[in-house]
């Protein structure tokens, strides 16, 4: 799964990665986001019904249209893209409501033992990246009556490189790959190719300290590395 990520880059750069013709001064201010959590709003690029690119805050953590509670997306943070297609929440939102999530790195746990480390996995270039997604529509959870809009990450099997820390990671999609998945029209089969593990050389993985463990801690420490020590061995005698 990928249950934690961040965002970490420039306006121009932001613009040209993932928003290329727009005008940027449409565009709210980046803030750099080293700890970004699920049910907290991410920044989903998503294609009008003409296909014109268009940016939008999204809830993380997909709200059904039929539900009634919040909480639901709180199990809903990742779609598994082998069955997202047969799923009821994510069915139709996988047929033509598909979006993109950028980032510049995500996290996640190695279990050793009764410990749990994490690790920033990220570029070898750190150039930021777009993560595949669902978007959906809800008017009935919010407590204030307004309409909430959410959104999923797909995930798939880890790459040889991540394997060894958690056996799934997110879909990510090169520059090539982007305008098809945003096209509404784009087959079913089509989709599923787009959906295959990031090449082994496109991730590094580097340990970093337990405070990203905290939902509400963002803070540039997240990313600072930390050296790993061997698990203490028992006295045998």
């Amino acid at each position: 799964m990928c249950g934690r990520f961040n965002l970490r880059t420039n306006l121009a750069t932001f613009g040209d990665l993932f928003l290329p013709g727009f005008d940027l001064s449409e565009l709210p201010a980046l803030p750099m986001r080293y700890n970004i959590a699920p049910t907290t709003d991410v920044i989903g690029i998503l294609a009008s019904a003409e296909g014109k690119r268009q940016w939008r805050p999204l809830r993380w953590g997909l709200v059904p249209p039929w539900a009634d509670s919040l909480a639901i997306g709180n199990r809903m943070i990742n779609a598994r893209s082998e069955t997202v297609a047969e799923k009821r929440s994510f069915r139709q939102p996988f047929a033509s409501q598909r979006c993109i999530i950028p980032a510049s790195g995500y996290y996640e746990w190695q279990t050793d033992r009764d410990q749990k480390q994490p690790f920033h996995i990220h570029p070898r270039d750190d150039v930021p990246f777009a993560m595949a997604g669902l978007w959906e529509q809800n008017s009935l959870a919010a407590a204030d009556g307004q309409t909430v809009w959410s959104c999923t990450l797909l995930t798939v099997a880890a790459n040889d490189v991540t394997a060894p820390i958690h056996d799934r990671m997110p879909v990510v999609l090169d520059a090539d790959s982007i305008p098809a998945w945003l096209d509404r029209s784009t087959s079913t089969s089509r989709l599923q190719s787009l959906c295959q593990p990031a090449a082994n050389d496109f991730f590094v993985t580097t340990p970093v300290g337990r405070q990203v463990n905290r939902p509400t801690f963002d803070h540039p420490s997240c990313l600072e590395p930390v050296k790993i020590l061997p698990p203490t061995q028992p006295d045998l005698f």
